[in-house]
């Protein structure tokens, strides 16, 4: 009795860790002391031990999952461990149209690859197909990707 019942409390005790420590492993592991628990009780008491002690391991996890999602968010702890708030933002990040293709720019920082090209008056991020381009070097965009055109020297 005494191996179930420190089976069943290691078991909710690590399973009430992964607030704290988030990443699955321990509620695994306490998940699994609580299976062990359940068959340690059918050794020791038979399969109505087993069904008993199912129910209680049953009832212990809703008890700590509703602790865990109802009652701890509501109290000081709770309040620093969630984020209630929503953050807004947006991104000042420029994308570059299918017309880019063909024109010329300038280098606004060094290419090597990857870098950025001033196009008609918008920064965009820009990768070298020909290596390694200088700042303020004249290039063009022979093509485009998801994020960024390409560029050559000219």
């Amino acid at each position: 009795m005494t191996l179930v019942v420190i089976l069943f409390m290691t078991g909710i005790l690590l399973i009430a860790a992964e607030v704290f420590l988030p990443g699955g492993i321990l509620g695994v592991i306490g998940g699994a002391a609580m299976v062990g628990g359940v068959f340690a009780s059918y050794s020791e008491f038979g399969s109505f031990g087993a069904v008993i002690s199912s129910s209680i391991a049953f009832v212990l996890i809703i008890f700590a999952l509703f602790f865990e999602f109802k009652i701890l968010p509501k109290t000081s702890i709770g309040k620093r461990l969630f984020l209630n708030k929503t953050i807004k933002g947006v991104s000042n990040y420029s994308k570059a149209s299918d017309g880019v293709v063909g024109q010329v720019g300038k280098t606004v920082t060094a290419l090597g690859p990857t870098g950025f090209v001033l196009l008609d008056g918008v920064k965009l991020e820009a990768a070298s197909k020909s290596g390694f381009i200088e700042k303020n070097e004249q290039v063009k965009v022979t093509g485009k990707d998801n994020f960024r055109i390409i560029v050559s020297k000219i």
